[in-house]
């Protein structure tokens, strides 16, 4: 069984899509946790897809950089769709894939009120002119995998087979059905988003916990301290 080191905790925030409103709530309930039983580190794991779909993508943004609870830090992780909107700032031709996977209404959020208008060379210079420089340095420093203990953190998940130094960056942040129907080890446990479930999946070599907050006001935080593996929800 995967373990942590005894002195660690680790919360592993699930893919938040634009629901501040729902971060702030799971902060609250991870800064009571932390009085409850305090610990000697803990430490935050966001594994992802921050942005679109939900409402407030900017407000996510502005919580993970200046929000933390009971003075945590964190590792923050590349998902699919923050490597859209990295990939529609570079270049125009790539705004319309984003828009067309919720980045319209990330959009929006940045704009604060204005809908798309169809222009994508307007929507684009837009784009640019709207993300904060700290947005955008927050986002172009994100990380495609952390390790602790037992487990390794990534986004949608690794290629059965290939070490994790050799995984192509694009499977960790769009892998699916290879590696969910893998049954085989990966070395570690993976704690992964990317791919939505009703409730967290414990298998025997991952843990999923995309609980798809945007559709279903349920966001999840995976709590690992030594063996034991708990969740926290909104």
């Amino acid at each position: 069984m995967a373990k942590l080191p005894d002195t660690l905790r680790i919360y592993a925030i699930g893919d938040i899509h634009g629901r501040a409103d729902l971060l702030e709530v799971l902060f609250d309930k991870i800064a009571i946790a932390e009085r409850e039983r305090p610990k000697a580190r803990s430490h935050m794991v966001f594994l992802g897809d921050y942005i679109d779909r939900g409402p407030d993508s900017h407000g996510v943004i502005e919580l993970l950089l200046h929000g933390l609870p009971a003075g945590l830090a964190g590792d923050f992780l590349l998902g699919n769709h923050e490597q859209m909107m990295l990939d529609a700032l570079a270049d125009e031709d790539a705004l319309g894939l984003w828009i067309a996977n919720g980045g319209a209404v990330a959009l929006q959020s940045y704009a604060r009120a204005a809908r798309a208008s169809g222009d994508r060379r307007e929507e684009w210079v837009a784009l640019r002119e709207l993300v904060p420089p700290e947005h955008l340095d927050f986002l172009e420093r994100l990380q495609f995998y952390v390790e602790y203990g037992g487990y390794c953190f990534t986004h949608a998940g690794l290629r059965p087979g290939v070490p994790l130094d050799r995984q192509d960056p694009h499977d960790l942040v769009w892998i699916r059905k290879p590696f969910l129907d893998h049954k085989g080890s990966f070395g570690r446990v993976v704690v992964h988003g990317h791919t939505p479930v009703p409730s967290p999946e414990v298998h025997p070599n991952r843990i999923a916990i995309d609980t798809g907050a945007v559709f279903t006001d349920r966001l999840t935080a995976l709590v690992l301290e030594g063996e034991r593996q708990e969740f926290i929800q909104t």
